[in-house]
């Protein structure tokens, strides 16, 4: 019985090595791109910080001015409004503000202040090299900079559409790898199994090469997953939906024209009605900072969205800092008011399955726990970008071997013959 169990197992294993073997050859070449420009845009805000440090740094001069004087001071020197600003306590750190042009179209503009003297430091959307770097890497990871070429490649689809299906199939069929990785680890002897867990240095090249891909791979086994089963949900639409059914965060998209129908001539009444108006510009950010961090007792960085007008609330989020702070934004609404609490939307109060649905970039990208899981990604991106290679050379090690292996065999045979 026993062999017998041992060669159906054999079969098992041989029909694994073969799935996982051209999975690995036909995604090699993507999921190498894809893999090192991922290791490098897991540091894409720290890269940017430290390249572009005259945007994000200060240095201490005094006391900070408050956010109510920089919002006046940046209002009288520009001629525009202030629709929002993203505020960070630390002491050497700038603030962003954004401002907007009466009658101006869209979000207006994002610019970095110091908050010592007042100073625009610059613009969010202002291109720099650093910037042009790390775009070119989110275009790698994501379309193979195939949005980069101006010329379509196929009719049937845009060019960006074609890198997010080539991205999608070799993240599908790396994913595919994963799993069938795992069953491959597994020794055929038990006793072996710690064979698959260390480098034996001391051996030749290839079994150095060998022991890289078994036990690398083995160590960020969970990282790799992760990375690999959330990649797809920005490639296809069946599946970001079956995710956000999976983790219960889909939401059907209205029917057409139902949107359209909302603003029914029975609401207009309503809005008709005389409200008494408050002067948005009196709207103390101070009040409001003092507000959130009364409701949401931690260390965070606070982001604010003031309304146009004062029938519409202001929508209030703050970010955790710190070494293990844990991805997901906790939301507010405020009233223009009295600055009541209308709604509050906290991360921490959703169900779990919402929480995994709702944290997809921040498993994708590796910031699900700040700066630590980050290093964890970086660490298993590296490997997964070495993977290809290292796979790649076992194969390539093996097949040549197989020639020299079969010639004794068939002297043997002729010799019988």
């Amino acid at each position: 019985m026993q062999p017998k169990k041992s060669t159906a197992w054999k079969s098992i294993r041989n029909i694994f090595d073969q799935v996982h073997l051209y999975a690995g050859l036909i995604s090699g070449l993507v999921v190498i791109a894809v893999c090192f420009s991922g290791t490098i845009y897991v540091y894409n805000t720290e890269i940017r910080e430290i390249m572009d440090s005259e945007l994000y740094f200060v240095e201490e001069t005094g006391e900070r001015m408050s956010a109510d004087e920089l919002k006046s001071s940046l209002e009288k020197s520009s001629d525009s409004n202030v629709v929002g600003l993203m505020w960070n306590e630390e002491a050497d750190r700038s603030v962003q503000f954004t401002l907007k042009k009466e009658g101006e179209e869209g979000r207006g503009s994002t610019f970095y202040v110091n908050p010592y003297s007042a100073e625009i430091l610059g613009n969010s959307s202002d291109k720099t090299s650093t910037s042009e770097f790390m775009g070119y890497m989110f275009s790698l990871h994501r379309w193979l900079l195939l949005d980069r070429i101006e010329t379509p490649i196929l009719e049937s689809m845009g060019n960006r559409d074609l890198g997010r299906f080539i991205n999608g199939v070799a993240t599908l069929l790396f994913l595919l790898g994963v799993i069938t990785g795992i069953v491959i680890w597994v020794p055929n002897k038990v006793k072996n199994w710690k064979q698959g867990l260390k480098v034996k240095w001391s051996g030749n090249w290839k079994r150095v090469n060998h022991d890289l891909h078994n036990s690398l791979a083995f160590y960020s086994l969970i990282f790799l997953f992760i990375m690999s089963a959330t990649g797809p949900f920005w490639s296809y639409e069946w599946y970001r939906e079956g995710w956000q059914k999976t983790w219960d965060t889909y939401q059907a998209p209205a029917p057409k024209g139902e949107v359209a129908a909302k603003p029914t001539a029975e609401a207009k009444p309503e809005l008709a009605a005389p409200i008494e108006e408050v002067n948005l510009a009196v709207l103390s950010l101070e009040d409001i900072f003092a507000k959130t961090n009364a409701e949401l007792p931690y260390a965070g960085n606070i982001r604010v969205s003031l309304p146009s007008k004062s029938s519409d609330p202001i929508s209030v989020s703050k970010y955790r800092t710190g070494f293990f702070a844990r991805a997901g934004a906790d939301q507010l609404t405020l009233s223009t008011a009295d600055l009541s609490v209308t709604e509050a939307n906290l991360f921490s109060d959703l169900p779990f399955r919402q929480q995994v649905g709702r944290s997809v970039k921040s498993l994708h990208v590796g910031d699900i726990f700040g700066p630590f899981s980050k290093f964890l990604w970086f660490v298993a991106c590296l490997i997964a970008t070495s993977l290809p290679i290292t796979g790649t050379l076992i194969w390539w090690n093996k097949r040549k071997k197989k020639p020299t292996k079969k010639k004794p065999i068939e002297k043997r045979v002729a010799e019988m013959a």
